[in-house]
This record gives C-alpha cells, sequence and structure tokens, in this order.
C-alpha cells in the first residue's frame, strides 16, 4: 500500500485542476506505508522488500489467508446458487410521491422525505433531468462530491447548460480516489457550458445540495434537495442515505446563500434553517447537546438519538460524557470507528452505542434531540469527526414537518430495535451481538425493504 495523500500547495497552484492531473501520475510511485504478505513468506525475500520498500517492522502485516479477497466477488457472480445469496432488492417508489404527477407541484404542497435504497434514487435523478428540459426553470446549482462513472445527472446538467439554462456546479476534485472521475466530469461540464468551482482551498466540500430556481405565475421560486449521502445513483442502492424536498422559502433563501458563499461571493448576516461547517455546525451541536444537558439537571426530560457513520471528534465525545453524567439519555447508531466509550459508571453510564452492518452499508446521518417534548430533528452529510466538523463545507439542515419527523422516529425505533444486524459496544471497547433472549427477533435492513414493497403496492 503506497501514501496516496496528494502532496498540493493550493494557495501556491495556479490552476488547481491541472495540478491535480499531475500529482495522479505520481500516485502509483507513492512511499510505500504498509507491505501485506503471507505468514509463512521466505524470510530471504521478506528481507530484500523491506529493503527495497524502505520499510519498519511495524509496517509489515503478515496475512494467514488470501491476501486479496476480491476474487471472492467473482465467486459470488458464478450463476446458480441463488440459495446461498441475498435476494436481490429493488428499490420502491416512494410512499410520498406520485409517479403519475409533477414533482415541482408536489414538493410545492408538501415536504418529501426519501429513504435509500428502500426507495429509489429516480426522483433525485428526474428532479436534475425534469429542471434541464423546463422552460421555466432558470438556473439549476449542485454540489458532486462522487458520482457514478455513468452519471444521469451529470448528463442533465450538461444539457441543462445547452438549453441556456444558468448551471452551477462545485465538483469536488480533492474527492480521495474520485479526483481522476471528477476532472473528467468537471471537464465535460465545462465544455457544456456550465460554470463549474474546483472546490474550495484548504476545503473539502462535502455537503449534499442541489438548488432548482423556476419562474412561476406568482414569482421566483426555489426547490431545494438536501441529503446525507451522494448525488450518486450507483451507490444509492447499496447505501442507506436520506433525502429532503423542499420548496419552503426559507430554506431556498439558504441554499441560495451557500452557494453565493461557494462562488466567492460575502456571507449573508443572518441563516434561517441551514448549519454550515466549518463556520459554526461544531458550536450548534454542541449548544443541542448543551441544552438537553440543562434538561436533565432540571428535572425534563431529555435524550439524545444520533446515528452516523463515525465518531470520533474529542469535543463531542466530551459533551456527550458531560450530558451523560447529568442524566441525558443517549443512544448512538454508529456504523464505523467510535472512540467513545458507553457504560462507564460515573462517565458515561447512560450512553449506548450499537454498530449495524447488514446487506447495505449504513451512511445517513440522523440527529433527534427531544428538547423536553419539544423534539428537534436534524438530517445532514457530517459525522462527528474533526475533518467533517473543521475542514470541511458541511450541511446540517432541520426536519420541521411533523409527518416527516414521525417517520424519522420510526427509522430510528427501527434501528434502535435491531437483534439480527446489531452489534453493541461493551465498556472495554469490544462488540458484542444483541443477546435475543426475550425479544422479537428483527432485522431492521430487511424490515424496511418490506415495509418500502408494501407502501409502493397500496
Amino acid at each position: 500500500m503506497r501514501n496516496a495523500d496528494l502532496s498540493i500547495d493550493e494557495d501556491e497552484a495556479a490552476d488547481l485542476l491541472i495540478e491535480i492531473e499531475k500529482q495522479l501520475k505520481k500516485r502509483q510511485w507513492g512511499e510505500a506505508i504498509r507491505l501485506e504478505v503471507e505468514d509463512n513468506i521466505d524470510k530471504r525475500l521478506l528481507k530484500t522488500l523491506r529493503k527495497e520498500l524502505n520499510l519498519s517492522e511495524d509496517a509489515i502485516f503478515k496475512i494467514n489467508g488470501p491476501l486479496d479477497l476480491t476474487f471472492l466477488m467473482k465467486v459470488y457472480d458464478i450463476e446458480g446458487f441463488d440459495h446461498l445469496k441475498e435476494p436481490k432488492y429493488t428499490p420502491q417508489q416512494p410512499k410520498m410521491l406520485d409517479a403519475s404527477r409533477d414533482l415541482f407541484e408536489q414538493i410545492r404542497e408538501h415536504d418529501i422525505l426519501l429513504h435509500h435504497p428502500y426507495e429509489t434514487f429516480d426522483p433525485v435523478v428526474n428532479f436534475v433531468k425534469k429542471a434541464a428540459s423546463d422552460p421555466n426553470v432558470l438556473a439549476i446549482k449542485q454540489t458532486l462530491y462522487r458520482v457514478s462513472s455513468h452519471s444521469p445527472i451529470i448528463a442533465s446538467l450538461a444539457q441543462a447548460a445547452e438549453n441556456g439554462k444558468q448551471v452551477s456546479v462545485l465538483v469536488e476534485l480533492k474527492a480521495r480516489f474520485d479526483e481522476e472521475n471528477n476532472i473528467v466530469w468537471a471537464k465535460k461540464l465545462e465544455k457544456a457550458g456550465c460554470h463549474v468551482i474546483y472546490g474550495l482551498v484548504g476545503l473539502k466540500t462535502h455537503s449534499k445540495i442541489t438548488l432548482v430556481v423556476r419562474k412561476e405565475e406568482d414569482g421566483i421560486r426555489r426547490y431545494v434537495h438536501l441529503g446525507t449521502g451522494n448525488y450518486n445513483d450507483s451507490t444509492a442502492k447499496l447505501y442507506t442515505d436520506m433525502g429532503m424536498f423542499t420548496s419552503k422559502t426559507r430554506y431556498g433563501e439558504d441554499a441560495t446563500a451557500v452557494f453565493n458563499m461557494l462562488s466567492g461571493y460575502s456571507e449573508p448576516l443572518v441563516w434561517n434553517k441551514l448549519s454550515l461547517a466549518p463556520l459554526w455546525l461544531r458550536g450548534k451541536f454542541l449548544s443541542l447537546i448543551e441544552r438537553e444537558k440543562e434538561h436533565a439537571k432540571n428535572g425534563r426530560t431529555a435524550r439524545i438519538i444520533a446515528k452516523m457513520n463515525s465518531l470520533c471528534d474529542p469535543g463531542i465525545i466530551e459533551a456527550l460524557y458531560d450530558a451523560s453524567e447529568a442524566g441525558v439519555e443517549i443512544d448512538l447508531i454508529v456504523r464505523g470507528i467510535c472512540c467513545l466509550r458507553a457504560g462507564i459508571k460515573g462517565l458515561s453510564e447512560h450512553i449506548r452505542v450499537r454498530s449495524i452492518v447488514g446487506t447495505f452499508l449504513e451512511h445517513s446521518r440522523i440527529f433527534y434531540f427531544e428538547n423536553n417534548g419539544n423534539a428537534e430533528y436534524y438530517m445532514g452529510s457530517a459525522d462527528w469527526m474533526p475533518r467533517n466538523l473543521d475542514k470541511r463545507v458541511e450541511i446540517l439542515f432541520p426536519v420541521e414537518d411533523p409527518i416527516l419527523q414521525e417517520e424519522i422516529y420510526h427509522i430510528l425505533h427501527m434501528q434502535l430495535s435491531d437483534t439480527k444486524k446489531a452489534h453493541l459496544l461493551m465498556p472495554d471497547g469490544h462488540y458484542v451481538k444483541v443477546d435475543q433472549r426475550g425479544k422479537t427477533p428483527l432485522n431492521s435492513q430487511l424490515y424496511f425493504c418490506e415495509e418500502a414493497m408494501a407502501n409502493a403496492k397500496k
């Protein structure tokens, strides 16, 4: 394994795109940082490899088994043996959308929640596609971090520009291992007439937001999509993510402000709904945790439910410990890295952590704060990690529609009830399977699949 970091001085780079292209060519010759070998490798060969690659003993990992497990995908693709394979799931039509009706009309009526991959990603693709061909649409603005190799969204954005619409796209060139792919798309979009922004100096733009500006009978209306995952139609079939459509004025104003900032214009004095990293998202989370802590100290109901990919931010962890000591009940659903220790007396005895690893990769970021019975719900693109809160452009957005809030709570509740695919974090740092004795067997991912199929038949 070689060092894949790109050594770029963004302040000195005359053209970021050209500089990244140069660095990508060097990546295959980067310094070796890890060597995996079979555990019975010849000692003379290992000595030679260490010398030639200039590796320390700590950088050598002896593997008892195959060195490359990707061959297993070829085994899985062998025809037959269907009884040994997970049944393929087809994403369903979202229950909050009528496929026979105009999408913009439905968004005007009410906010719409999407739950991928149980519900299809097609409405998001169609949102951009429809905007590209709609004569009343004046502008489309979007951030792109990772997209598929044959992205229909890219094609629609290019078509929109060719149709004379104002199209602004932030393509994050520094998305690790997608740099080359994103350069290709950026050039295609520029050729089509789009205004392409190559990210911001010193920051990765990881937010997921799309803005459509449309001329209507009663004036200009802004339609917004906000999500927890990438605008990637391929991974949307494999990753669990959430998204929301809205045409509410205050969301639209904030979305416009986001793209003005990304384009180099000044930040507005007041924001309505959105919280952004690295500006004040950390402070927003800390204040929400602190509020629950104060509720608990004063005998009021206090609870936090947070779902994310990783949790390793020291400031957030310390705040959660303080909240736990004050009596706040805290349930965390963390798929990957979790540096917090749960269930330690006098520190985190009110904190429970679970990880769900199933057919789909858990990727959504959802945050619930009970707030003494006046619960607040948020979704966003950021995990509780220093890189997300301090070094990336991230967006946290509130979900205020009571129907959508009810649906989000249902999703969190089912995941907290999972007995099949969930593992619990113990005080000593290891994970154990949920004890199923006396509990109803529940695979939350399978439940959501069945629920989505049942809703689609109604």
